[in-house]
């Protein structure tokens, strides 16, 4: 039998408040405390922090504090990932980041979302993996739904909402997001 942890992992239906994710969540906020109050500046003491929060980042990764996660294990990235500042992660499962991407003021990115079923809806969740590629550009306020992926070499306008896939080399923009020109590839 899958723990809920597994099941979280996988995109199954899961149960958010079992005891081992209250745990792992509340040892992320602690770690986001350090970061978004001791802190607050990009020093030697924050990099630790930001490299026991997210363990599984390359360790050229910027983040201007207000930052927020569920966990922190679940966000990869390549080297040169700077996050602005209000960034919100929810990251119950793999969230990918490539190398060279700008993440711009009060981006959103999920994985978690929930059944659409009322019923289900008050006990569990889903999970769905988010990968964004190398070279990107998120504007600020966008927000990337679960399940999405987007390429390569992409700029995502400032307030969009990413609901689908979107192709690398493309300016996609707008609720929700749609590509209105690809770029120099």
């Amino acid at each position: 039998m899958k723990t809920e942890k597994e099941k979280m992992l996988a995109g199954e239906v899961y149960f958010g408040n079992d005891k081992e994710l209250i745990a792992e969540r509340l040892k992320a906020k602690k770690l986001l405390h350090k970061l978004n109050v001791t802190e607050y500046i990009m020093n030697g003491n924050s990099r630790n922090i930001v490299q026991q929060l997210l363990p599984n980042s390359n360790k050229r990764i910027y983040i201007e504090p207000p930052f927020h996660c569920d966990y922190g294990y679940n966000i990869y990235s390549g080297e040169n990932v700077y996050f602005n500042v209000n960034c919100v992660i929810l990251d119950s499962t793999k969230i990918t980041i490539g190398s060279n991407v700008l993440i711009g003021p009060g981006v959103h990115i999920y994985s978690s979302t929930h059944p659409l079923d009322a019923n289900e809806r008050r006990t569990n969740q889903i999970s769905k993996s988010v990968s964004i590629g190398s070279d990107c550009w998120i504007g600020g306020n966008a927000v990337i739904c679960p399940g999405v992926t987007i390429g390569n070499g992409c700029t995502i306008g400032a307030g969009s909402v990413v609901t689908k896939d979107i192709p690398a080399n493309s300016l996609a923009v707008g609720n929700p997001a749609r590509v209105i020109r690809k770029l120099k590839e």
